[in-house]
């Protein structure tokens, strides 16, 4: 996300200055949450992970998808074939490889999340694949896990 695409403070519940984003967000955090940055496939976190739990936006907290909607996609990235609602996460055209892709991005903060796809023929309740970044996400274990 370049300057002129960030995310506008004013439509999000959750509001913060670029420095105080800067301040709690680790530089490689800051990167891909607030600048639309990617982290390098198969390094991150979660790529691998289906411990039961949910996954919550790193920046703010928002609870955004559940282990029991992650699949395995090999594509390098966790992968999700839903939100835990859809008025969790936001879409946004985004051209910036020179294609059109939707950007998916917290409906809390409006922090970078990943790119949702569709018609990739996944084995899976629904025609889509959230392709998130690890580092755009926490996830809370549930209980006795």
């Amino acid at each position: 996300m370049s300057e002129h695409t960030s995310p506008s403070s004013g439509r999000y519940q959750v509001t913060k200055s670029e420095s105080e984003w800067r301040q709690e967000l680790s530089p490689e955090e800051y990167h891909v949450l607030r600048e639309a940055g990617t982290e390098r496939p198969f390094v991150g976190e979660y790529t691998d992970t289906f411990t039961e739990g949910v996954y919550s936006c790193r920046a703010c907290g928002a609870e955004l998808f559940r282990s029991d909607s992650k699949f395995e996609s090999h594509c390098g990235w966790p992968s999700f074939y839903s939100p835990l609602a859809e008025d969790r996460v936001e879409y946004l055209e985004d051209h910036s490889l020179g294609r059109a892709r939707t950007e998916v991005r917290c409906a809390n903060c409006g922090s970078h999340l990943g790119h949702v796809f569709e018609g990739e023929g996944y084995d899976t309740p629904t025609d889509l694949r959230y392709c998130m970044n690890s580092i755009a996400m926490t996830l809370s274990p549930t209980s006795g896990n």
